[in-house]
């Protein structure tokens, strides 16, 4: 079955930086435009990045333009988000999906909190 599983979260301090990571199984990975969402408290979750099968393409949200880095590795099934210069409005759980159009399954997710 389909199955992602996030990691890196963790607190950091404004301006630092987090490396998050995503496996992902049940699809076929080589295939599929992947994704970076996150949701806030109280909010909607968001599409914040991006990137086509095959690596070539990003896109990003404007909120997180060049502080974001999307990444992949087909040979491994996994999805990266380098997140630097990280602000207080940051503070979410991220999930990796499809994009832009998710999968009703979603991973546990992992948690950011940019406080100082």
């Amino acid at each position: 079955q389909v199955q992602f599983v996030e990691s890196g979260g963790g607190l950091v301090q404004p301006g630092g930086s987090l490396r998050l990571s995503c496996a992902a199984s049940g699809i076929i990975f080589r295939i599929a435009r992947m994704g970076w969402y996150r949701q806030a408290p109280g909010k909607q979750r968001e599409l914040v990045a991006d990137i086509t099968s095959g690596g070539t393409t990003t896109v990003y949200a404007d909120s997180v333009k060049g502080r974001f880095t999307i990444s992949r590795d087909n040979a491994k099934n996994t999805v990266n988000l380098q997140m630097n210069s990280l602000k207080p409005e940051d503070t979410a759980a991220y999930y990796c999906n499809l994009a832009p159009n998710a999968l009703r399954v979603w991973g546990q997710g992992t948690q950011v909190t940019v406080s100082s």
